[in-house]
């Protein structure tokens, strides 16, 4: 329908309806929650690559 692609209108439909649908108030709290979300993943994601390779970044049970 829109070959891929998502321009400034339908953008801007996509802001209205949820606009509409969640409200407001509601709009900030969601946008902070996805920002804190990508930002953990990110974290996640840097802290994954600084483990040694032959080394797994979980601790592991230790034997009685």
């Amino acid at each position: 329908m829109f070959g891929g692609r998502l321009g400034v209108p339908e953008l801007i439909i996509i802001l209205g309806i949820a606009l509409l649908f969640f409200g407001p108030s509601k709009l900030g709290g969601l946008g902070k929650g996805i920002g804190d979300a990508i930002r953990n993943f990110k974290g996640a994601m840097k802290d994954g690559e600084t483990a040694p390779s032959g080394q797994s970044t979980q601790p592991t049970e230790q034997s009685k």
